[in-house]
């Protein structure tokens, strides 16, 4: 008997930690099925509730550990990070939720089922918000971006930003746990936890299709050009490399020009130019855009000795270049190269449009500075790694839900997208569909307010401060516990014999 008894305890743990690990493995990452994610934490959390404390922790860790497997390869291959590296990354996060699993433990236990409802999403957010004011990766890794393509849900970022998303989507199994543990002993209470779980998600749900509903006006025609070919991949040296790929590019863009694109997006880092030497250079974009009447942003290596920086040239007919210089460099690939500090507005009849380069869009800033300016287009050259070209592309679309703006991104070794201001994608093809990929599709460019540009990353401190009442209801709860006097068991006496 107590054989069996422990073998289903062992196969109880196996069961729940390879649920939880192979719903974090497809339902986060590169390439996420973003419904496995709102139950991923139940298995855990319910097997919480019915063991010791730590075999909850041990679990927690190991489910994170196996779940980001995914993530193994990008780490190590793609991105040339040591092996330690990773298992840092995913240890520290594996922590971080055993630690939200505990105190859900703990509340839930001691009958603080409402601060146990809260715990893990407090815990949880407060480190993605962590990580994001600390690393040089800001939002990036937040579960919130495995839930770009379900619309709805996604208009909360409008909000919260992507905080707010996380935190549902962990209020959700937390709710479930809370309801099925205490099904048998208080069904009243157990009905009114999980009831409050699912009717914050269809709160949530209803104000998504509503927005979504809204009408979107001043549409513009954008055009993007990329080209994958072994040449074109590189950074392209100055002089008369670089005026020669700019002369292949421009007869791309004159192309999309007279079929009416309005705005036409380049890669990154196409090649370098030199201060003081990049006349040529520009002639053959500027003396475009003078032509058809288009605005034209490429990315290139701009060099102003001894300093370089990641810029986006901008020619708008009629005006001088203009220039962006990309504000969040990528480690270590870009530490050599000096951030910007600035934005670069375009004023146009009726609208705004803005300009970032790649991983800018991974931060709330530039981002909601574009926002709170009123751009209701950004204009985005980039580069991407080929297997993260559908991560890191479509990061770039939470932005756009946050403050109000559609988004065009064009990016080597990726993607060409444009999305709107509700995380549509409006058009998208791959970066190596063709020598010269290219995207002409009609996209909404006036701004719309967001509550997010207003408060910011409020939701983020309120997450914050519900920790430390969750943190405060634990201790006050052992306080309590200790203080309450230990029956004294009196041993029972044998009958006088007579």
């Amino acid at each position: 008997m107590a054989f069996a008894h422990s073998y289903r305890r062992v196969v109880e743990v196996v069961l729940a930690t390879l649920a939880t690990a192979a719903m974090f493995y497809f339902g986060n990452g590169l390439e996420p099925w973003w419904p496995l994610m709102w139950f991923a934490p139940l298995p855990v959390l319910l097997f919480a509730l019915r063991r010791k404390w730590w075999e909850a922790a041990l679990m927690a860790v190991a489910v994170m550990m196996l779940g980001n497997l995914n993530m193994w390869s990008y780490f190590t291959k793609t991105l040339g990070m040591p092996r330690s590296a990773w298992v840092g990354i995913f240890l520290a996060t594996g922590v971080v939720f055993a630690a939200g699993a505990l105190l859900f433990r703990v509340l839930v236990l001691r009958g603080a089922v409402w601060s146990g409802l809260l715990a893990l999403p407090a815990v949880w957010v407060t480190s993605e918000y962590v990580r994001n004011i600390t690393s040089p990766h800001g939002s990036a890794g937040s579960l919130a971006y495995s839930q770009l393509k379900f619309l709805p849900f996604l208009q909360l970022a409008s909000i919260t930003g992507p905080w707010g998303m996380s935190f549902v989507l962990l209020l959700f199994p937390a709710a479930i746990a809370i309801g099925l543990h205490l099904r048998h002993t208080s069904a009243k209470r157990a009905l009114q936890v999980a009831g409050t779980g699912v009717g914050v998600v269809a709160a949530v749900l209803v104000f998504g299709v509503v927005r979504l509903a809204l009408p979107q006006t001043q549409m513009v025609k954008v055009g993007l050009i990329t080209s994958d070919e072994k040449a074109n991949a590189t950074v392209t040296d100055p002089g008369a490399d670089t005026e020669r790929l700019f002369r292949d590019y421009a007869r791309k863009a004159e192309r999309l020009a007279t079929e009416g694109a309005q705005a036409i997006v380049m890669p990154e880092k196409l090649g370098v130019t030199l201060e003081g030497e990049a006349a040529r250079t520009d002639a053959v974009l500027q003396s475009l855009a003078a032509q058809t009447g288009a605005t034209i942003v490429a990315g290139v290596v701009h060099v102003d000795a001894p300093i370089k920086y990641n810029e986006a040239r901008i020619y708008v007919p009629g005006s001088v270049v203009q220039r962006y210089d990309k504000e969040h460099m990528l480690p270590p690939f870009e530490s050599n190269l000096k951030p910007g500090t600035t934005l670069t507005v375009l004023p146009r009849p009726k609208q705004k449009w803005g300009v970032a380069i790649c991983k800018d869009m991974d931060f709330a800033s530039p981002a909601r500075l574009y926002g709170q300016a009123g751009a209701g287009l950004m204009l985005v050259p980039a580069w991407d790694f080929v297997v993260d070209g559908s991560w890191h592309g479509h990061i770039a679309v939470m932005r756009g839900v946050e403050d109000g703006f559609s988004i065009a991104r064009a990016a080597k070794n990726g993607f060409l997208t444009v999305s709107d201001d509700r995380g549509r994608i409006v058009g998208e093809v791959s970066s190596s569909s063709a020598p010269f990929a290219t995207l002409l599709v009609d996209v909404p460019a006036a701004h719309s307010w967001t509550v997010y540009q207003l408060l910011g990353d409020s939701f983020a401190w309120i997450a914050i401060a519900l920790l430390v009442f969750a943190m405060m209801q634990m201790v006050r709860l052992r306080g309590r516990a200790l203080r309450q006097p230990v029956p004294i068991s009196r041993p029972v006496q044998s009958p006088t014999p007579r």
